[in-house]
């Protein structure tokens, strides 16, 4: 069967479970995040050819000590767990995954999902903020959220404190999104239990963690990601200067989605960030109506056109020995300052496959690392 075929059968938006299975082998595989998770199964077709590459790749990328790759049993040991609270696993490229989440460049490869999954598939709003909010903003954050889903819109959050709680409360009855930093069974905060139950029961929980994970610092902007990524636009009520709420106002800026921001009191040092983020050209939000009157004007997000750094189909033979002529200019250009894909392809005046599949090497080898948005960085 040729790569990206559909086995017969199968329609191309099925996967089988095996393959599942190794999707999620190759995503808890060390180095590999979502860039080049997704670079591996575009350039080998299936998860299980690019696990058979793994060692190979990293070795010519000058990695000396092997590769932690789940086995087979650790990965169905995490599909057993999930299945036994009821969890869902949704890997990209299947109908269920959320469409505007399937957009991202890249996407994350999969997201356990508890509750209705359904509900990711409808219009979005994120609402976010502060996690010491007052009672004002909390009550604003509560009535937004009533009012937006009551226009039809799932309001996603990430359960923190906060403005966070108080607008999952706000669209409880009409639908809600919960994005958590840990694994699906993570309840942070443990106040929360009541309302991670709630939201369980009538909206969707949603992490792309493994189960049994507990939330680390490092988690929360990947979690932030998903939250924007999950939504037409994000709402911040609340947030200082130096907030988590900002950085996911950012990532929906870099995304492509609507950004709005509660004004404040200038005495208030949390609405310092909303008030910043008006100047910086955020859409300033009083209430519902000013968020659905900017959503119903926006174009349709569509998945991107694959670009010149997409490798076209080319043989084994032909990209290591390009690869092998060019991984150490490659390396040499690169610094802990991100650069952008074409840049690489530009300076190295080399075919993009092959500079595509030395960074594949070196990044396997953690000596380059494949951020989103077409960057790369010195690992």
């Amino acid at each position: 069967m040729s790569k990206g075929q559909t086995p017969k059968g199968q329609s191309p938006n099925e996967m089988s479970d095996a393959e599942r299975r190794d999707r999620l082998r190759l995503a808890r595989t060390e180095t590999i995040g979502p860039v080049l998770f997704q670079s591996l199964i575009r350039r080998f077709g299936s998860a299980a050819k690019a696990l058979d590459a793994l060692p190979h790749l990293a070795r010519r990328g000058g990695r000396t000590a092997p590769l932690t790759i789940p086995t087979p049993a650790e990965a169905e040991r995490e599909l057993e767990a999930g299945a036994k609270l009821g969890a869902r696993l949704i890997a990209a490229g299947e109908a269920d995954f959320p469409p505007l989440l399937a957009v991202l460049d890249p996407p994350p490869p999969l997201i356990w999902t508890l509750g209705h999954p359904s509900l990711l598939s409808k219009p979005c709003v994120a609402i976010v903020g502060a996690r010491i909010a007052s009672a004002g903003g909390q009550r604003f954050a509560r009535q937004l959220a009533l009012e937006l889903g009551e226009a039809g819109y799932v309001v996603v959050s990430g359960l923190a404190r906060g403005i966070d709680g108080a607008a999952h409360e706000g669209a409880l009855a009409t639908g809600t999104a919960a994005v958590l930093g840990g694994g699906i069974d993570d309840i942070y905060p443990p106040e929360h239990e009541a309302l991670y139950r709630r939201v369980a029961g009538a909206g969707c929980l949603v992490s792309e963690n493994a189960v049994g994970r507990r939330a680390k610092a490092q988690d929360f902007p990947r979690r932030n990601r998903i939250i924007s990524g999950l939504s037409l636009g994000v709402v911040v009520v609340e947030a200082e200067m130096r907030s988590g709420s900002l950085i996911t106002a950012r990532l929906a800026n870099e995304q492509g989605r609507e950004v709005f921001a509660v004004p404040g009191s200038p005495l208030d040092p949390r609405a310092k960030g909303t008030n910043d983020l008006i100047r910086q050209g955020a859409q300033l939000c009083e209430g519902a109506e000013d968020v659905i009157r900017a959503l119903q004007n926006l174009p349709t997000i569509r998945e991107r056109e694959r670009d010149l750094f997409d490798p076209p189909e080319v043989d084994q033979e032909t990209l290591d020995r390009e690869a092998d002529r060019l991984r150490a200019r490659l390396l040499a250009l690169l610094s802990p300052t991100p650069v952008p894909h074409d840049e690489l392809v530009r300076a190295l005046n080399a075919p993009p496959a092959a500079v595509f599949a030395a960074l594949v090497e070196l990044a396997l080898a953690g000596k380059a690392e494949l951020l989103p948005g077409g960057l790369v960085a010195r690992g």
